[in-house]
This record gives structure tokens, sequence and C-alpha cells, in this order.
């Protein structure tokens, strides 16, 4: 396991842009950072509250982030179970323009 997270120069030039200045939500993008390195890891899924904890943001910011990142088609959730954790992936779409 490496300790080096490579993210596509698209988030940086653009996404961070996005959502930061135009959409006006930080917490967005450092969630979806968040997301991508646990993603990376191979780890197992975090609760809000882990990831407010990562974060350094509310879990209330967490939960209004990923609701916000799954909107714009930036993340998906995937629930095993009324009583599990809900599984948050990041998208790509970018990836997927021809």
């Amino acid at each position: 396991m490496s300790n080096i997270l490579q993210i596509d120069r698209y988030l940086v030039d653009t996404l961070m842009r996005d959502l930061v200045g135009h959409d006006h939500r930080p917490s967005a993008f450092l969630v979806y950072l968040a997301l991508l390195a646990l993603a990376a890891s191979g780890g197992p899924p975090l609760s809000h509250a882990q990831l407010a904890e990562q974060t350094g943001l509310s879990k209330r910011a967490v939960q209004d982030a990923i609701r916000h990142l799954v909107r714009r088609g930036l993340a998906s959730i995937r629930r095993g179970g009324r009583t599990e954790p809900a599984l948050v992936q990041p998208l790509f779409p970018w990836r997927d323009r021809s």
C-alpha cells in the first residue's frame, strides 16, 4: 500500500473551482477528496460521523455535502439494508466523456 494519493488534474483545474467558487460548497469538495482517499485505500466505508471527524466538518455538513455530490453526479450511494451504513462511492463523470 502506498502513501501517495494520485488525483486527476481535473479535480484541481475544474472541479475545485466549480464546487467551491460556483456552487459555494467547499464542504462538498473536502468530502469528495476524503471519499477518493478512502476508495484508493480500499478501506471500509465510513459513517457520516467518521467522515466529519476526518474532514473537520460537522456531521450535518457532511450529509449536505454528500447529498450535493449525488445531485451533481459525483457520488453514488448504495445501501445493503436498513441497518447497514450507506456506501458512498466517488464517481468520475469527466472520464466517461468522449
